[in-house]
């Protein structure tokens, strides 16, 4: 006696499935993929934010021992001084090299920082 409760799944049907379980496992390999690429770019990305980041550290602390030197060699002409007219002039000349030197890093450091950032935005877009 034939079992006459068997279902037997329609070819179409199965096809149908087959195909879909094919599409669904590209779908998930694309965006696999797309997800390692934007990772890839987010680090590279990252690595030359880090590293233009220390180029900047390193300017700015090669800034800040340039203007320590300038200022101990300042205080070594005022102690030398001899009068009044002689201080305030050695006054007048530090802060107007002073003066021309923040100018002139700060001007560095902003042009640095906007390097590095297009670098590092560049880089992201691969």
């Amino acid at each position: 006696m034939a079992d006459k409760t068997a279902f037997e799944i329609p070819e179409p049907m199965r096809t149908f499935a087959d195909k879909s379980v094919d599409q669904a496992k590209k779908a998930f390999d694309d965006f696999m993929t797309a997800t390692v690429k934007a990772i890839d770019k987010a680090e590279t990305s990252a690595k030359s934010l880090q590293s233009g980041t220390q180029d900047l550290n390193r300017q700015a602390i090669g800034f800040v021992e340039e203007n320590v030197a300038a200022t101990f060699e300042f205080a070594q002409k005022l102690v030398r001084a001899k009068t009044i007219e002689e201080f305030g002039e050695l006054q007048k000349e530090f802060l107007a090299k002073q003066a021309e030197a923040v100018r002139g890093q700060s001007q560095n450091l902003t042009e640095m920082m906007g390097r590095v950032a297009s670098d590092a935005a560049t880089k992201a877009k691969g």
